[in-house]
């Protein structure tokens, strides 16, 4: 059967709420919808953001209020829910959701950026580490599908101004080691199945209008595990999609 998923990070789910959320959500009716950046803890939401019609909805809310946060909202319940990366210190963020169906683990993560130094560059890519051993653990058992915003763009193809950007988080060599590492130990890019070209990205900044430029970056990524790639049918952008600094990925796959 095929299944259709979407990522998107929705930078405030509030926020977007304002902006015609729930209409796309409806229209679009995917299987899983996985969101990253959310802000915002279940009590705080109202009507179909917290439970939507058809949908089972799970969400890992950060300690700090209006920061970070992930939701999954799928039509099919899952055997189980975590909130967990793996390490209890890194949990207070709200950055994981791993839901557990019969065929396959379904990871929704919003991986740290590095923007405010290099204390969270050193926690970002311990972040990576844990999160590789999340995966290496869980795809023994069956097909891993992971989502989300990684906060790094993997080659120069994966964003509009490699050489200017190469000095600074999200482009540092040794924060695309770590996706190197990822692509290396068994989890697959499953946008670069279908597309080898440039230009294509998923978040652009806000402050210099830089969208209607198309001057942007691929961080927002669908992974699989490398058995399981041959399953994957399509994996794409909705650059269309207004309403955040992001644009929601899908990907369309055989379970």
């Amino acid at each position: 059967m095929t299944k259709r998923f979407i990522s998107w990070n929705v930078n405030g789910l509030r926020a977007v709420a304002k902006k015609g959320f729930m209409e796309w959500f409806t229209k679009e009716s995917p299987d899983i919808l996985a969101l990253q950046e959310t802000k915002a803890s279940p009590e705080q939401l109202e009507g179909g953001l917290k439970n939507p019609i058809g949908y089972h909805s799970y969400f890992s809310t950060a300690e700090r209020k209006g920061y970070s946060g992930v939701a999954v909202y799928s039509k099919e319940e899952p055997l189980s829910v975590s909130e967990s990366i793996g390490n209890s210190t890194m949990d207070g963020e709200g950055r994981t959701l791993v839901l557990e169906f019969k065929n396959f683990y379904f990871i929704n993560i919003y991986f740290p950026n590095g923007g405010q130094g290099e204390h969270r560059i050193e926690y970002k890519l311990r972040f990576y580490n844990e999160f590789l051993k999340l995966t290496q653990k869980l795809m023994k058992q069956k097909t891993v599908i992971v989502c989300g915003d990684v906060n790094t763009a993997h080659k120069e193809t994966d964003l509009a101004r490699p050489k200017e950007n190469e000095g600074n988080t999200g482009f540092l060599p040794k924060e695309r080691a770590w996706l190197d590492k990822f692509f290396e130990n068994g989890l697959t890019d499953t946008f670069r199945l279908f597309t080898k070209d440039g230009g294509h990205y998923t978040w652009w900044d806000y402050k210099t209008k830089a969208r209607e430029r198309n001057v942007g970056w691929r961080i927002d990524y669908f992974m699989i595990d490398t058995l399981s790639k041959n399953k994957v049918k399509n994996s794409y952008m909705l650059p269309e999609v207004q309403g955040s600094d992001h644009c929601p990925i899908a990907l369309e796959i055989n379970l």
